[in-house]
Formats: C-alpha cells, structure tokens, sequence
C-alpha cells in the first residue's frame, strides 16, 4: 500500500493482494457504498448472496461503505457483518459523499477484481456475474452500460444529454450511459486508487486509466426502496465535477465569448463613430443603448468569473492536503 494511501484514513488498510500473490480461488471484491439504505440494504445484501452463489469458484467479499448513514443503516450492516464474514463495514465518522464512499471502498478492497455497485437494487447483482465472465475472456475493465432505465422522464433526458455533452468536451473518452457500475482487475484498481484529487469523478478517471475495457448492457431497475440519494443539487455537482475536471472547455469557451463581445463592440464603436462624423443631426437614445451594453458585458463578466473561480475553487481544495475521508471503525475485519 502506497504511504499516501495511508495518510488519507484513520485506520489501517489491508495490504493489498495482486493476482499473483493471492492464494485459493480468485477473490472478488463488492465495493458497496450506503447512504441513508436501512429499508433496502437486507434484500439487497440476499439478492447479491444469492447471485454470488451461481459462481462458487471464486471467493467473496463485501466492503460496505457507511457514508454517515443517519437511518439505522449503520446497526443492519452490523449484522450482516456479524452473520456473514465475508462482510466488512467501512464506517465514516460523518457523510463525505459518494464518490469518496467508492475511494474508501478501493481502498480497503483485497480482490483479484473489485466490482464497484449501489446498494438500492438499481444495479442487478446478476449483471455483475456477466462482468466476471468478461473479466475472464481478458477485460481489464468492464463498464456496465444502461440499455435501458427507469427514471423519471426529465431525469432520463438530462441524463443523455449530459452524458454526450460531457464525450465532446472531455479531453478523455468518457463512455456515455454508464455510472459507477462496473469490474476493475487488480492491475487497474491499484492504479484507481492512486488518483487522489478531492473534487472525485471517478468513471471519467477510469477513462483516463486506459487498460483493456469492455461493457456489458443492461436494463436499469427502480430502487427497491427509499428515495435517490442524488437530487438535483448532488447531480448538477457531480455534473460540474465531470465537465471541470476532465475538460477546458469552459476556459476555452470564455475566450470564444471574449472575442465575440470585442468584435460586437468594435463594430458599435465604428457605428457611433460614423454617425458622429457622418450623420451628426441624427438623434440617438443614448440611454437605452448604454443600458443594453453594460447589462450585457456586466453578465458576461459575471459568467466568466463564475466558471474561472470554478477552476480556483478546485486548485484551492487540492493545495489543502486535507484527508478524503475519515473513518470510525471497521467491522468484521478479522486480518488484523
């Protein structure tokens, strides 16, 4: 384990193991992040036993991440661990968010491969059977890609469109209708796990890894219980995440703006001017003109520096050095 690994927790991590290195069976970790589950996390947790019991020839083990759950989910998780010793519980000290939910999970995954899912049944446990086998023919990486969803119409057509405006501004591949959902080897995961930035998009970072990658299609359900932990406010964040992290696009769009209000405004300058030298018995409303221009050119200003002080904003968060995450205490962590 890296030492910067080891500064960002609270606890320990396991060493990890390469594929090389491991023992028996290949081991497959579930990355499991929960915030707020207490009313799905059980069925969940046997629907994904009962998966896993289709592929007895690999070893299991689930690393659930409790993201500051104030629900109850902490106390069944608990007892998953203590019924079920293939569970572990990575238990925050507050909520950091879910993308870090996922960080903390890799980072305390063990496996050959580390399949990363949602707890509220949205992800079928079945499909992430479907990552093993391709995983097996030789993908190093395997996205699960939605062939279908069951959202409400305003978030399925936000959802595609962001997707494809993300893929042409991204400097990087990001493929499109895929979330967090998917299989990393032990290779790439490692690899993951050393992308340290605060401000976390963690399938864009995937895209930039390289590695063999493949996607399985599947139809995405509704969640077995309780409500999304990503309203619009997380989702328009996380959106920004995506498009500053991994683009420019707005930096460059900016100059594009600046250029179109410079050859606007030469082109009033020249206009006044003519009528000055020109046309001088032509009465012009000066008032409203001058209005038009300084609302115009305060806004964009205004909207530049809203984009630029995003960039600022993510250099300032970097330069802290503050830990991604905190942990209280690990459950069902037998190793030592």
């Amino acid at each position: 384990m890296s030492e910067g690994v080891r500064h960002e927790v609270a606890v320990s991590v396991p060493k990890q193991q390469t594929s090389g290195e491991s023992e028996g069976p290949p081991l497959v970790s579930y990355v499991l992040p929960v915030y707020n589950e207490v009313d799905g996390i059980r069925r969940f947790h046997e629907e994904l036993a009962a998966a896993v019991r289709e592929r007895p020839e690999f070893g299991y083990e689930f690393v659930y991440v409790n993201d500051g759950s104030a629900d109850g989910s902490l106390r069944v998780l608990e007892d998953l661990a203590k019924n079920d010793p293939r569970v572990r519980v990575i238990d925050f000290a507050r909520n950091f968010g879910h993308q870090i939910a996922i960080t903390a999970g890799l980072d305390h995954a063990t496996g050959d491969a580390v399949i990363v899912m949602d707890t509220d049944l949205q992800d079928p446990p079945k499909v992430s059977l479907e990552m093993l086998d391709t995983w097996q023919d030789g993908a190093e990486v395997v996205s699960a890609r939605r062939r279908s969803r069951r959202d409400g119409r305003v978030k399925r057509a936000t959802a595609h469109g962001y997707y494809r405006l993300l893929k042409r501004c991204a400097e990087v591949e990001i493929p499109v209708d895929t979330g967090d959902f998917r299989l990393l080897d032990r290779r790439a995961a490692d690899q993951l796990r050393r992308y340290r930035e605060r401000s976390r998009f963690i399938r864009g970072m995937v895209a930039t890894m390289g590695f063999q990658q493949q996607e399985v299609l599947f139809d995405r359900d509704e969640r077995a219980a309780g409500e999304t932990k990503y309203p619009m406010r997380k989702m328009l964040r996380l959106a920004a995440d995506g498009v500053t992290g991994f683009s420019t696009a707005p930096l460059k769009l900016i100059t594009r703006m600046g250029f179109v209000s410079l050859t606007l405004a030469v082109v009033g300058i020249v206009y006044a001017v003519a009528l000055r030298l020109f046309f001088p018995e032509v009465t012009v409303s000066g008032w409203t003109m001058l209005m038009v221009v300084l609302l115009f050119l305060g806004g964009l200003q205004m909207l530049s520096l809203g984009v630029i002080g995003s960039y600022v904003g993510r250099i300032y968060q970097e330069v802290q050095q503050r830990p991604l995450y905190v942990v209280r205490d690990v459950i069902g962590d037998d190793r030592g």
